[in-house]
């Protein structure tokens, strides 16, 4: 027993070969099973179903795995292909977007075709939500000169304060140095619009100056005046939002909305002949 124990598989090994080998001899030549052949199938059989059992777990296994590299193959293929549509997306946006900014500038310009003008890009600002100063990318190599006028869909941005040669410096007229004569398109009444601190913040601009007799009221378009000497004449400044009278009791002011937004500004144009070249023309 200790015999059998300790070389117990080299006892049943040999026993297999044996059994093997028997069986391969007595092939074809009987038609009824022996004591060895029946032996052999009790040994065999139970082998050959965990084997082709094992074989087959293998082989799912390895479906499996094949299956997971396929779609994660898939998977990055879809990946780089959305990521390409996203590209061509943003790019197109982009497209649109600078057509819509074009057709915007050939709009104004041919609203204003009695002016020469030349479309610019706004390129910076200082720190805040609107747009007091700012800077553009058209200079003096372009044509532009100091005091030349701003403007956009929605009327006066402004004008230019100082030139580089391929760069220009802006004043919008919420900046409290800002300073444009102006009268109500209905009444003709005229007065002053300024920049002030208080209102700047809100995107408003002041009306100053306006005689209390005047009839200006809420609502009325307020546009450029033949009295400036930057501003051409006609040009849409705003709307009179509230009509207030000063202490005086002689004048009253109005707070302006202005037509342009000054909270997303991008591209205009600038005016390029100065106002005496259009008089004189």
């Amino acid at each position: 027993m200790n015999f059998f124990k300790e070389y117990k598989k080299q006892v049943l090994g040999i026993v297999a070969v044996i059994v093997a080998i028997t069986a391969v001899v007595s092939m074809g030549k009987k038609s009824n099973a022996t004591f060895v052949d029946n032996t052999l199938g009790f040994i065999v059989t139970p082998l050959q179903k965990i084997t082709s059992s094992t074989f087959g777990w293998f082989d799912e296994k390895i479906h499996y795995y094949q299956e997971e590299i396929n779609l994660e193959d898939e998977n990055e293929e879809l990946r780089a292909k959305i990521e390409l549509l996203e590209a061509e997306n943003k790019r197109l946006s982009l497209y649109e977007e600078e057509n819509k900014k074009l057709s915007q500038l050939l709009e104004i310009s041919q609203k204003y075709a009695h002016h020469d003008t030349t479309g610019a890009e706004i390129t910076g600002k200082d720190p805040g939500n609107w747009y007091y100063t700012f800077t553009i990318d058209k200079g003096s190599k372009d044509g532009i000169e100091k005091d030349m006028v701003l403007i956009n869909a929605g009327g006066l941005v402004g004008k230019i304060t100082e030139t580089g040669r391929s760069y220009s410096k802006a004043q919008s007229i919420l900046d409290s140095r800002s300073s444009v004569s102006a009268m109500s398109l209905r009444t003709n009444d005229l007065g002053v619009i300024k920049g002030d601190y208080s209102l700047m913040d809100k995107g408003l601009c002041k009306m100053e100056y306006i005689d209390a007799e005047s009839e200006i009221m809420e609502g009325d378009e307020i546009v450029t005046s033949t009295l400036s000497d930057i501003y051409p004449a006609g040009i849409t400044i705003g709307y009179v939002k509230e009509i207030v009278t000063d202490n005086n009791g002689l004048t009253k002011y109005a707070i302006i909305q202005p037509d342009v937004d000054f909270k997303h500004l991008s591209t205009l144009l600038v005016i390029t002949d100065k106002k005496e070249e259009v008089a004189e023309d």
